[in-house]
């Protein structure tokens, strides 16, 4: 299995987006708000959980390619 090592930040940002994708999911689904007030929100919080995780993937990718270069010992 591949490990990648990621800053505490950085996965705190992994988490938030995963929240914001998981929030707009729901209240597009919730009965709280107005179906009108409901599909606008979820789409906001969606778009930025989206929006927000093609970065930190692409982020995640390059860190991965550049570990595979280095010897093992050099990995930190």
């Amino acid at each position: 299995m591949k490990q990648i090592t990621l800053p505490t930040p950085e996965l705190g940002l992994i988490a938030a987006t995963r929240g914001a994708l998981g929030a707009g999911i729901g209240l597009l689904a919730a009965d709280k708000l107005t179906a009108k007030q409901r599909k606008r929100l979820g789409m906001v919080l969606l778009g930025i959980g989206i929006a927000s995780t093609i970065p930190l993937i692409l982020d995640v990718m390059k860190r991965n390619s550049q570990a595979e270069g280095e010897p093992i010992s050099k990995r930190k």
